[in-house]
């Protein structure tokens, strides 16, 4: 009886022993930070940054044949748009995932995707263009000739004396609470001064990033998040045919300007550039993924709310 009675003793204490210590395993693993990678200048102290960083797989030579005739003498933006700047302004996002996430297919499709809205929103392509009308993204860096000023009465983004607000840079700014919301975002400047987008194109480049990234409303996902898969999905997005993919980005970035009104050939274009910038890169466009178009989506927001607009 007593040799018995140490014996369950001993049993009962062992097991709390390997119970101590897988709870504390456990502990470990559940508590342990997230490893953290440093990629150089370009990318550093974030997940993302171990899956490797843009310039791994888009270089300079494949920026020059996306954009083969940025630089020709009837372009309006001749020697503004360049592959550094691309990079530079890319170092403040790529540690938030931009262009970092998922494998390196995935990594290439969003970088591709990005390119074919800037090069759709600043093309001075046409039918018979010279390499054909694809192959002028990044012609322009600002409205050539504005209509009006864009400047709409706002507490939070009042309009600067005598600045207006038409559209610059790479995925193009209109309207003075817009430069507001995207210089708060960037924190620079540029409700007082827009102009910065259309002399700078690392920051003209960033505008265009911050807005593929940045949801524009809380409970809405920001392009980035609808074309990599990290958007869940509500009912009223699919009562809404709302459906992750590029043709989503499109509903983010222009609203109903683009999505829900068909077959439309401002919608066609830019689906035409992304396709067009995946075959150059190698990835081909048979990669794209489903649901390409917006035509039958109903918009997250009005027109009147979209940055781009």
């Amino acid at each position: 009886m007593g040799s018995s009675s140490r014996d369950r003793r001993m049993l009962f204490a062992m097991a709390i022993v390997v119970v101590l210590a897988a709870a504390s395993i456990c502990g470990n693993v559940n508590g342990e930070k997230k490893k953290v990678c440093n990629k150089g200048w370009e990318c550093k102290g974030s997940i993302y940054c171990c899956n490797g960083t843009i310039s791994d797989f888009f270089q300079a030579y494949q920026f020059e044949n996306l954009f083969s005739k940025r630089n020709s003498p009837v372009a309006h933006a001749v020697g503004f748009w360049d592959y550094q700047s691309f990079i530079i302004a890319s170092t403040l996002f790529q540690p938030l995932g931009f262009g970092t996430t998922g494998g390196k297919l995935m990594q290439m499709k969003e970088v591709a995707a990005f390119l074919g809205h800037i090069g759709s929103q600043t093309t001075c392509g046409y039918g018979v263009a010279t390499g054909g009308p694809l192959a002028w993204g990044l012609c322009y860096n600002h409205e050539m000739s504005p209509s009006q000023s864009y400047c709409n009465p706002n507490y939070l983004f009042p309009c600067a004396p005598g600045v207006e607000y038409y559209g610059r840079g790479a995925l193009p700014v209109y309207w003075n609470y817009n430069y507001g919301i995207i210089g708060d975002g960037l924190k620079v400047d540029l409700l007082n001064h827009p102009e910065y987008l259309e002399q700078n194109a690392t920051l003209a480049f960033q505008a265009a990033m911050w807005r593929w990234m940045t949801p524009m409303k809380k409970k809405q996902p920001s392009a980035h998040d609808v074309f990599v898969g990290n958007w869940k999905l509500t009912k009223n997005d699919t009562l809404s045919k709302r459906v992750p993919g590029f043709g989503t980005t499109m509903n983010i970035l222009y609203g109903d300007q683009v999505c829900g009104q068909g077959d439309i050939d401002p919608m066609n274009n830019i689906v035409s550039h992304y396709l067009y910038y995946l075959d150059l890169l190698g990835v081909g466009r048979e990669q794209a993924g489903g649901n390409l178009t917006c035509a039958e989506q109903v918009a997250f927001n009005p027109s009147s709310s979209s940055v781009t607009s």
